[in-house]
């Protein structure tokens, strides 16, 4: 198989014998794609290192079968704003996430384009606990496990902004009591992430609860790094 002219990104990269790297590429028409990127580690690569940095737009070209084809070239079309800080940990925490939650070769042109904005977006927001709770909605979305946002599960009577609700993985919010499982949110803040409101800060923190949650349970309960990091980082939601 020969795949060339491929818009893509490069979500992860390890180290591979003494001169090669296993690579994480997120391409536009193939989805999620492990790729073996051979002798990039030498001083002589045709192939520099550097266009093989995350948050880059590369015209990609590969070859071969199975789970780890050779990549052939990495073009790079266009650069991201430069990520530091807060920034660069939030773009490395929408990689983690697309590394866990998607499949390989599973192709989800739509959140490719999500994800081409969201690179935009992280570089210019006041706000990235809010930009990352609404690409977790649409990333989720994209998958098949979209949120229940506007009404409560099981009855579709429509959220009352005031009131507090359990919100249950792969089911939705229910109105919250002593034994209802799932993460305790406000109606005001389910309802923002629905509308592209303006939530306060703390159905801000509320929402990235839930949302936490939410995802782990789709990972099997587990967790991902850059929960821990990015937690550390961004006490003040």
């Amino acid at each position: 198989m020969h795949v060339e002219n491929q818009p893509g990104y490069i979500l992860h990269a390890r180290a591979w014998r003494e001169t090669s790297l296993l690579l994480e590429a997120f391409s536009r028409d193939h989805g999620r794609i492990g790729l073996l990127a051979r002798g990039v580690r030498t001083a002589r690569t045709r192939m520099p290192r550097a266009s093989l940095e995350p948050f880059r737009l590369l015209d990609l070209e590969w070859t071969g079968r199975g789970e780890l084809p050779n990549l052939r070239a990495a073009d790079v079309v266009a650069l991201s704003a430069r990520f530091a800080g807060e920034t660069l940990l939030s773009g490395l925490y929408v990689n983690e996430l697309l590394v866990r939650l998607t499949a390989r070769h599973d192709p989800h042109p739509g959140l490719f384009d999500r994800y081409s904005a969201l690179l935009d977006e992280l570089a210019g927001t006041a706000s990235l606990a809010w930009t990352l709770r609404r690409f977790e909605r649409d990333l989720l979305a994209e998958l098949g496990y979209g949120l229940l946002l506007d009404r409560e599960a099981g009855t579709g009577t429509p959220l009352e902004p005031d009131a507090e609700y359990a919100y249950v993985p792969e089911h939705g919010p229910v109105r919250a009591d002593a034994q209802s499982p799932g993460a305790r949110i406000r109606g005001a803040a389910l309802l923002a992430l629905h509308r592209d409101g303006i939530p306060s800060s703390g159905d801000l923190a509320a929402l990235r609860r839930m949302l936490r949650h939410v995802i782990g349970a789709h990972l099997g309960h587990g967790e991902l790094r850059a929960w821990r990091v990015l937690g550390k980082a961004m006490r003040k939601e």
